[in-house]
């Protein structure tokens, strides 16, 4: 208790009750409504992301309703980082700067936000701060305890999101001694031994994350403002109004230790990575949020041993504070800023859709983001149709699609112009639907092109067509084509093809079967492809995204 002042303790109970606070009053965002729809078919693995922040999620809602039960871990797991952080921290004077700890660390934008936001990089963060605190007592003492929490710690990163590795390999960069060392390779033994259950579930899957994140994600063509501009512009906005004291403090940073090294090597190479990553796709503001951990470190042993830099951002940290106050005031209440976010009107859009289609199941063309919101607020069946003008998501892979197939069901898009009712989100934007007596999807269906053919315009190719349902499938609810993608993956245009059964008279895909078929590429309409792949409409719907990307040579 000795290493925590009391007035630690209070200003660590105040951002606690703040949070809570916070967590209770705000919507969801889109992105947590995602996720808690994670959380509500528990698993070890999903489309985007590892499982941990589902499991935050779940363990919440079993004590709490609504938006805290969301939030709740998310806000333990914040002064939780708080809590190590302190720890970390090697010099006898903090104790006398206390306040200054807590308003640098409040003054830096998307930590302050993940304190109580239920998002991957909430649980990133707590477990990175746990790692370089166990990493640090391994570098002093190597017994098998440290080694244990060790390995155990580097499991928990690599559950919340797939960026851990890049924190465990720039810690490793920084101690290449650590390759020789056997201990360390007993961590890295425990740390896979603890993964192996995502591991398989990868492996089951087909490893959909790695391929989506790394091959199968639409791109957009370079531009200099959006993509590397703007990778600089989000780097500052992580930092604040304190900005300049971070990246001075970390242009000063001597790597005087090991561990000093470490947090060193992984602001740099956090930094440098996306850095040249924002030249081929553009960032997001968060993906470069492990940073703040070691960063914080840095700037707050810098501020301790310099006056008078510690004196300008101690006031400049005051004003920080009191606009990130006022901007999560807004959160909650939308006329304080006339700018529009995702935390307002949920609920209204949501209830505006219950008064026309009542406890009917809505089906949602295109949106992964607003099926679970609707779902959350609603407490009724939801489901996300992805078709080949989106990109594939968690409902792409699970038993969702079930809870929908042969219903009455709603059916909403923002592409029509007419329906049996509409409705208006927040934005303006304005949403129609109408009703499906007896809705029938088959996005699970595969369309897999025989590798290596030759896509020219006229040759005859082959696919295998894969039926996971339990049932047959006539051919004549189901009309074929090519979905011809740019070089960057985005959609162009679908053109109809005919498929020519192998097994001449086939009517039906048998139940859990393959079938092959022939078809001839057809020329495009638009611009020159650069990929392209099958796809299938079911009885009228838009086509899906059935099918694999193929290169086009």
């Amino acid at each position: 208790m000795q290493r925590f002042p009391s007035l630690f303790w209070l200003c660590l109970a105040f951002i606690f009750i703040l949070n809570l606070t916070q967590s209770a009053l705000t919507e969801l965002i889109f992105d947590e409504a995602y996720y808690w729809y994670y959380s509500q078919h528990m698993a070890w693995g999903y489309f985007d992301h590892p499982p941990m922040v589902a499991l935050l999620i779940k363990l919440g809602g079993l004590l709490f309703p609504g938006e805290l039960g969301v939030r709740f871990f998310s806000c333990l797991l914040g002064v939780g980082t708080i809590l190590v952080l302190w720890l970390l921290v090697d010099n006898d004077g903090k104790r006398d700067h206390i306040p200054l700890f807590f308003l640098m660390l409040f003054s830096m934008v998307l930590l302050n936000a993940y304190g109580f936001l239920t998002l991957p990089d909430t649980p990133l963060l707590f477990f990175t701060v746990v790692f370089l605190w166990v990493y640090k007592r391994f570098l002093k003492e190597n017994t098998w305890p440290n080694i244990l929490f060790l390995g155990v710690a580097m499991a928990c990163l690599m559950y919340s999101k797939y960026h851990a590795v890049l924190v465990i390999f720039f810690v490793l960069l920084s101690n290449l001694s650590l390759v020789r060392n056997s201990r360390a390779w007993a961590a890295v033994g425990v740390a896979l031994l603890c993964y192996v259950p995502h591991l398989i579930w990868l492996y089951q899957n087909d490893f959909v994350p790695i391929n989506y994140h790394l091959f199968e994600r639409p791109n957009q063509p370079y531009n200099f403002e959006g993509f590397t501009l703007g990778y600089v512009t989000n780097l500052i906005v992580n930092f604040g109004l304190l900005f300049p004291w971070f990246f001075w403090a970390l242009f000063k940073a001597k790597a005087d230790s090991k561990f000093k090294r470490a947090l060193i090597f992984l602001s740099y190479g956090i930094m440098l990575f996306f850095f040249i990553s924002s030249f081929q796709r553009r960032t997001q503001a968060q993906w470069v949020i492990v940073m703040c951990i070691p960063m914080a470190l840095l700037t707050y042993g810098h501020l301790l041993s310099h006056a008078k830099n510690r004196k300008w951002a101690f006031r400049i940290s005051i004003l920080s504070g009191i606009l990130l106050l006022y901007a999560r005031a807004w959160l909650v209440h939308a006329p304080l800023f006339p700018v529009f976010y995702e935390t307002h009107g949920n609920k209204d859009w949501v209830n505006e859709v219950v008064k026309n289609v009542g406890d009917t199941p809505v089906v949602f063309e295109n949106s992964y983001r607003r099926a679970p919101m609707y779902a959350f607020y609603s407490g009724n069946t939801s489901y996300s149709l992805n078709n080949a003008h989106y990109r594939k998501n968690q409902y792409s892979i699970d038993n969702s699609e079930a809870q929908v197939q042969n219903q009455r069901v709603a059916y909403i898009t923002q592409y029509a112009t007419s329906g049996d009712f509409h409705y208006h989100m927040p934005d303006s934007t304005k949403f129609y639907g109408w009703y499906i007596d007896d809705f029938e999807s088959y996005r699970k269906i595969k369309c897999l092109v025989e590798r290596g053919s030759d896509a020219s315009v006229g040759n005859i190719l082959k696919v295998k067509v894969v039926n996971p349902y339990d049932k047959q499938i006539p051919l004549s609810k189901l009309d074929f084509a090519v979905n011809y993608l740019n070089t960057h993956k985005q959609f162009i245009e679908n053109v109809p093809i005919t498929l020519v059964p192998e097994k001449k008279g086939l009517k039906t895909l048998d139940s859990k079967g393959v079938t092959y078929f022939t078809y001839t590429m057809p020329e495009p309409r638009k611009e020159k492809p650069s990929y392209f792949r099958v796809v299938i409409s079911e009885n009228g719907l838009r086509h899906g995204l059935n099918g694999e990307n193929v290169k086009i040579h």
